[in-house]
């Protein structure tokens, strides 16, 4: 490649010696200080477990509370629950662009954990001052009275302002546990690979109480007491957050990425009519400082060859006083426009499985509330049932990190297992059958309605092995998508990466609810209540349970062509690790030498010896 100096536009990383030990990409080598590693790794999933209950103690139940509380229809409620979710999901990308782009991991956390704690406390306000009433409504059978119009305003304002912080806060606290870290130490780089299993494991145990406890007082009717549990554990988690500040790992934002993707496409495009140069003769800055702040060199790959273009030096390049970054652009640049394109393939096929997981949400709560839920005198809520999801999470997590990776490893000779790409292929197939099995239960359930009753003699724990399949299913494609889509993100971007992930469960809730609306147009005609009636006793939610298990068969097929044509990312080391590696080399040439030698001496010895013997017998003859 042809380099050239870094002009005065192009700021170098450097090492910032602070209390607050800011560090950047490009200076990972050279920290071996106190600061980072699993101490503060333990906090931030402590973070995330108390983020999380804090989030599901509003969202696990909340299609039960517009049904209930807002006398909303089944339907309609579902629809609300998918948009929330999917927004909040897409608020993800929000929080990771002013992370990768100004803020920085540690005060976009920080920033939106306090619109969550906002959020959490003005919910809390307006369920006790205008939508509860009268005081213990909204429990099973036990409907509330209307409500005002400005309740339901500040209500929608409330769980929006919820979605925005839990949302943005989400992306940014897996890149920022992954941060402290260095992946210049291969014991550290294994443990931040180990980091996403553990932070989803964090995940559902924050779930866990959520979907239990808080659930449990829910169905009572005490919805007002569990928000406000929800509001002290975001609370705790924010505060426990500000507390560990001085020992976190700090990497400095590395600018705004859309100029720099734009850039690499509007140059491809000003040089339409030029060939493509040899990898060798692309432009690239000298050395290994990048022309993307704090972030490291990335090598020419082979795909999306047009993009050359755009580094590819032409004579009004050469004759220009200064480079013009619209006109040409480092093989860095065009390399992470390249990893974004060569990403979405692989984002876009895990969608699908997303309208999988959202079923949880909806219409497994639905589908429950009409089965069988009563153990003696005890009623069990139906959204408790996720519980089953989590436990199959806690279990699938232990089996594959202590068991399948170490024989998944003998077998392929891969240290991780299985890769990432394989793991999310896995997932897709388990949540195939977690569909099946969905609407297995759904016709048996419907073969135990007793005309004129509601709830269907079927036992609600038939609803088990779906649950188990979904939370299988998760520990191989959520985890496997955490590590993808932040390994395989540039170091500018990385926060994006992570975000891609909660994007497509967002999508996946709008997709759903495309689903549920087009179903319903087309089923529902001359009188027919359709396939997801308000009434679940008179439609066939087994069908689009077996709609979506088909759809998901066709993405498996398309994915498995994505992931086939997928290469990696291909970075380049910072010149410590260079030269690190010069003298490993060096080191292992000397050694040899060395033991040359010494293999040498050692023939030479025996030799000898042999020869004395020899003579010895001789004399004796």
């Amino acid at each position: 490649m042809i380099s050239e100096a870094p002009n005065r536009d192009i700021e170098g990383a450097e090492v910032v010696d602070t209390n607050i030990h800011e560090i950047t990409q490009e200076s990972k080598p050279t920290v071996k200080k106190r600061v980072g590693g699993w101490k503060l790794a333990l906090i931030l999933l402590a973070n995330q477990g108390l983020a999380t209950l804090a989030f599901f103690g509003v969202g696990v139940n909340l299609v039960l509370f517009l049904i209930r509380v807002l006398d909303q229809e089944s339907a309609t409620a579902a629809n609300n629950v998918s948009i929330w979710t999917g927004t909040v999901y897409l608020f993800s990308l929000v929080g990771a662009f002013l992370s990768d782009s100004y803020w920085g991991r540690y005060l976009t956390c920080a920033i939106f954990q306090v619109i969550l704690v906002l959020g959490l406390g003005l919910l809390s306000l307006t369920s006790w001052l205008w939508l509860i009433h009268p005081h213990g409504c909204g429990g099973v059978g036990n409907y509330c009275q209307p409500t005002s119009k400005v309740g339901v305003a500040l209500f929608y304002l409330s769980i929006y302002l919820i979605a925005l912080g839990y949302g943005g806060h989400q992306p940014t606290i897996a890149t920022f546990g992954a941060d402290q870290f260095d992946e210049s130490d291969p014991k550290q780089q294994f443990s931040k690979a180990a980091f996403f299993a553990y932070f989803y494991f964090a995940l559902n145990v924050g779930c866990l109480f959520s979907n239990t406890i808080l659930v449990y007082y829910e169905d009572k009717g005490l919805w007002t007491l569990g928000f406000l549990v929800s509001l002290g554990s975001a609370i705790l988690a924010l505060v426990s957050y500000l507390a560990a500040s001085p020992g976190y790992r700090y990497i400095k934002p590395c600018g705004n990425p859309l100029p720099r993707v734009a850039q690499v496409f509007v140059a491809a495009f000003r040089k339409l009519s030029v060939a493509p140069t040899s990898p060798d003769n692309l432009y690239e800055l000298e050395g290994t400082k990048s022309a993307i702040k704090g972030s490291r060199k990335i090598l020419h790959s082979n795909e999306i060859l047009f993009l050359d273009k755009a580094a590819t030096i032409t004579e009004k390049d050469q004759t220009a006083d200064e480079t013009n970054p619209w006109r040409l652009c480092t093989v860095t640049q065009v390399e992470e426009a390249k990893c974004v394109l060569k990403m979405l393939p692989v984002w876009l096929c895990t969608i699908i499985y997303s309208v999988v997981f959202t079923q949880m949400a909806s219409l497994f709560v639905e589908q429950g509330d009409v089965m069988e839920s009563h153990i003696g005198k005890f009623h069990l809520p139906a959204a408790s049932m996720s519980v089953f999801d989590i436990c199959s999470v806690f279990i699938c997590t232990g089996l594959y990190r202590n068991f399948l990776v170490p024989l998944a490893g003998r077998l392929s000779g891969n240290p991780k297992g299985l890769s990432e790409l394989q793991r999310m292929g896995v997932g897709l197939i388990i949540g195939l059958l977690a569909m099946v099995a969905a609407g297995a239960t759904e016709i048996a359930r419907l073969r135990g309605v007793t005309p004129g009753e509601k709830v269907s003699s079927l036992s609600i724990f038939w609803q088990i092995p779906q649950y188990v399949l979904v939370g299988s299913s998760e520990v191989f494609m959520y985890v496997g998508q955490l590590e993808f889509f932040n390994g395989q993100a540039p170091d500018g971007i990385k926060s994006f990466g992570s975000s891609l992930c909660m994007a497509s469960i967002s999508l996946g809730n709008y997709v759903s609810s495309l689903l549920v609306n087009i179903v319903t147009h087309i089923t529902a005609r001359g009188g027919d209540p359709g396939w997801i009636p308000n009434n679940l006793n008179e439609g066939h939610l087994d069908r689009f349970y077996f709609l979506i298990a088909i759809l998901t068969a066709l993405d498996f097929v398309v994915y498995l062509f994505c992931a086939k044509w997928y290469k990696g990312i291909n970075l380049q080391g910072s010149e410590q690790e260079i030269e690190i590696m010069e003298d490993q080399k060096g080191n292992d040439l000397q050694g040899s030498e060395q033991r040359t030698q010494i293999t040498e001496t050692q023939h030479g010895s025996s030799s000898n010896q042999e020869k004395s013997q020899d003579e010895a017998a001789l004399n004796i003859v």
